[in-house]
């Protein structure tokens, strides 16, 4: 009885770790090959469509015809928004009805709105004022539901990334438990059998609880540094990314108010209001991360310089506006010199793309070293208790054939 006692908790160690640890590794590795490539997906969709409304607006500043690169820039942005549509499809769970929902939304709303944006720039070329109401319109489209299920979609995949790293950032302390239990088991089961045979060590006792001490090590190791890496992951990848990614959105909206607003020849109310609260928004992001120690780099302190230089850029132009110097207010805001706001901007976008990789990638290589270090634990923990059982059994037929 002492013996199927000990042989069975072992048995339910061998599974409760196998388990664990498989569901820990198997995971871990659909977060980097499925999870976390969604969530990127879902941010370079939004970017993409934000990117696509603030250029085709762009091209509506000096009137007429539009110029090659930012015709260039509204196809590349557009045709990109497309791809991370399919990307994204790909990627989904089949009973992730919610998320396919958004995605075929968004898909079959973006052919209207480049059809508005055709019919708006056919007629500013001619110079038909109506152009502007046509671009209003689909810029009123993206901003008010296509952007809006955009951000929808990052928002959610973006909360599964975490949410699996969050549950991973502890060690498997059940499986650790139930290795504590079977070495008390094994120790305890030790004793009884030295004290009724009068033989104080049974060597494949012995045999069993070094190799659950050895199972049990290998586990307190690999899971203390599963765990770290994975909360590494989360404080250094993609809580961070989570902030440069609205901090990029916020931009992306700012620059869209900016230009839009433009079109209207005047500093249109709504727009400039939309336009402050997302640079204030915008600035605080950025604070949070320039005040964190782990998060604190030279670019992120860049990216604060350039927000001012923006901001004193959009005075200057609404300065402009106030006056009546509509052309100046477009150099301004179109312009490639130091201090103007089309500058000051793709520079501050630029910087937040280089961080959100950065980010990435320190998320990906720590839930890589969390996968990575847990690889053969599952089979050996399997293996071991096995072992273990054997040795119990062998120890306990040499007391048994005594009685034969």
């Amino acid at each position: 009885m002492v013996g199927l006692l000990v042989v069975a908790t072992l048995i339910t160690t061998a599974l409760v770790t196998s388990v664990s640890v498989s569901d820990r590794e198997r995971t871990l590795d659909q977060l980097l090959a499925r999870t976390e490539p969604l969530s990127d997906a879902a941010q370079n969709l939004y970017v993409q469509l934000s990117v696509a409304d603030a250029t085709a607006a762009t091209a509506f500043l000096a009137g007429g015809l539009d110029t090659g690169d930012v015709r260039d820039r509204y196809t590349e942005a557009l045709g990109a928004a497309a791809g991370e549509v399919v990307r994204a499809s790909t990627g989904l769970a089949a009973e992730d009805a919610a998320s396919r929902s958004l995605l075929s939304s968004i898909s079959t709303n973006l052919p209207t709105y480049a059809g508005l944006i055709e019919t708006a720039r056919t007629n500013n070329r001619i110079g038909n004022p109506v152009g502007a109401a046509y671009l209003a319109e689909a810029s009123t489209l993206m901003q008010s539901t296509v952007l809006p299920w955009a951000e929808s979609l990052h928002s959610g995949k973006s909360d599964d990334v975490s949410a699996v790293q969050r549950r991973f950032a502890t060690p498997p302390w059940t499986a650790l438990l139930f290795l504590v239990v079977s070495l008390v088991v094994l120790l305890g089961a030790q004793v009884y059998l030295g004290r009724r045979t009068r033989r104080t060590i049974n060597l494949g006792f012995s045999a069993a609880a070094a190799a659950v001490v050895v199972l049990l090590g290998w586990m307190l190791v690999a899971g203390l540094v599963s765990s770290t890496a994975t909360d590494r992951a989360l404080e250094r990848g993609a809580e961070p990314l989570d902030l440069l990614t609205s901090s990029r959105i916020l931009a992306q909206q700012a620059r869209t108010d900016e230009t839009i607003g433009m079109t209207r020849r005047t500093a249109s109310d709504d727009y400039e209001k939309s336009y402050t609260e997302s640079v204030a928004a915008l600035s605080d992001t950025l604070a949070s991360l320039s005040h964190d120690e782990t998060t604190r780099t030279a670019r992120i302190d860049e990216t604060r310089t350039l927000v001012a230089i923006w901001s004193s850029a959009h005075d200057r132009l609404n300065a402009a506006l106030d006056v009546g110097d509509f052309d100046a207010a477009v150099a301004i805001a179109t312009g490639s010199a130091p201090g103007d706001a089309a500058d000051a901007f793709g520079r501050l976008d630029a910087a937040l793309v280089e961080e959100i990789d950065a980010s990435r990638t320190a998320l990906r290589d720590n839930v890589q070293r969390a996968s990575g270090v847990l690889t053969g634990l599952t089979v050996g923990a399997a293996v071991t208790c096995g072992l273990a059982a054997l040795a119990v059994v062998a120890g306990m037929w040499s007391r048994i054939r005594e009685y034969l």
